[in-house]
């Protein structure tokens, strides 16, 4: 009765706090400087009078009740977006899969790598080896996104020419279905590349000080007493315990992925979320500012909420702690 009680008293905590994100998000993006008027008409050569422009801002400044706005939002009518003359809903998810391709490819190839590449170290531990890994993935930590993704775009993009510098796929191109799938892997390896090089040491920093501290656990010792084998002993009895802090961080990282799209997809005009959100702000187009950060916050949510059930899934200890 008290798990169930627990588990019930979580999702009102989540229901909260996705309202106080609903209202953030339709309160925060008004304080922005200028308005979609003054963005659409400074770089023209159109000239308004003045009544024409007070008509024009009226007409987009107009913001409704945060009541209408929630009932909006849960009959699923998101607006349209003043820029690109298209209901938000549909460029969301225009662009979100996109996305989802670039950073869930980058979350998951670095986190495996990283946590077999930390385990393995840990155990050889004072090693030749161990020590380049540690030294190399500490200075690489500190190397932001922009920078490996400036280099590699001049290196690999506009210097040698292997792979294309924007975009996801070849515009306008006719393709098979191998042929396409192709062209997009051509286009997402530098990207992909970048956020690799930027999660990786992070991922294989965590999994080697995890396992360092496991591995003196009696448990560990015992297992070895046994003389079980090594491989045995490594991964089924000590990097189990890996996982945990690793399962949070992947899932943590993937929920904030719009602040990595930010950047990366502004630098390589890969059409995902961040993109959307650049040009969004550039036009001050609310409606659409609105509704992607509403949508990111509320994916942070829903993936700190899923991840409360996949630790006891990961973890039984965390299941029965209660």
């Amino acid at each position: 009765m008290k798990i169930f009680l627990r588990k019930h008293e979580r999702v009102l905590a989540y229901m909260l706090a996705a309202l106080i994100m609903i209202y953030l998000s339709y309160g925060l993006p008004g304080f922005l400087p200028g308005d979609f008027v003054t963005a659409m008409y400074s770089s023209s050569h159109v000239t308004l009078t003045a009544d024409q422009e007070a008509e024009i801002r009226a007409f987009y400044t107009q913001r409704e009740g945060f009541i209408h706005y929630l009932v909006n939002l849960f009959t699923l009518n998101w607006g349209y977006s003043y820029a690109f003359l298209t209901p938000t809903s549909s460029l969301i998810l225009e662009a979100l899969p996109w996305t989802l391709l670039l950073f869930g490819s980058a979350h998951l190839i670095s986190m495996i790598f990283g946590f077999i590449a930390g385990v393995e170290l840990a155990w050889r531990r004072g090693s030749f080896w161990e020590k380049i890994g540690v030294g190399s993935m500490t200075i690489m930590e500190g190397v932001p996104e922009i920078g490996s993704g400036v280099v590699l775009l001049l290196v690999f993009a506009l210097y040698l020419g292997w792979f294309p510098s924007s975009g996801a796929e070849t515009a306008y191109a006719r393709q098979s279905a191998g042929e396409w799938a192709w062209d997009v892997l051509r286009h997402l390896a530098l990207p992909l590349s970048t956020l690799i090089l930027a999660y990786f040491p992070g991922n294989f920093l965590l999994a080697r000080g995890s396992m360092v501290m496991v591995l003196k656990e009696q448990f560990v010792q015992t297992a070895r007493a046994k003389g079980l084998p090594p491989l045995r002993v490594r991964y089924v009895h000590a990097a189990r315990n890996v996982l945990l802090p690793m399962v949070t961080r992947f899932g943590l990282r993937l929920a904030f992925m719009l602040t990595g799209a930010l950047v990366v997809e502004t630098i390589y005009s890969y059409p995902g979320l961040g993109t959307l959100l650049f040009n969004a702000i550039g036009k001050r187009d609310l409606p659409l500012i609105q509704n992607i950060v509403l949508f990111s916050s509320l994916m942070v949510l829903l993936i700190n909420l899923a991840l409360d059930y996949v630790y006891g899934w990961v973890d039984p200890r965390v299941r029965h702690a209660y």
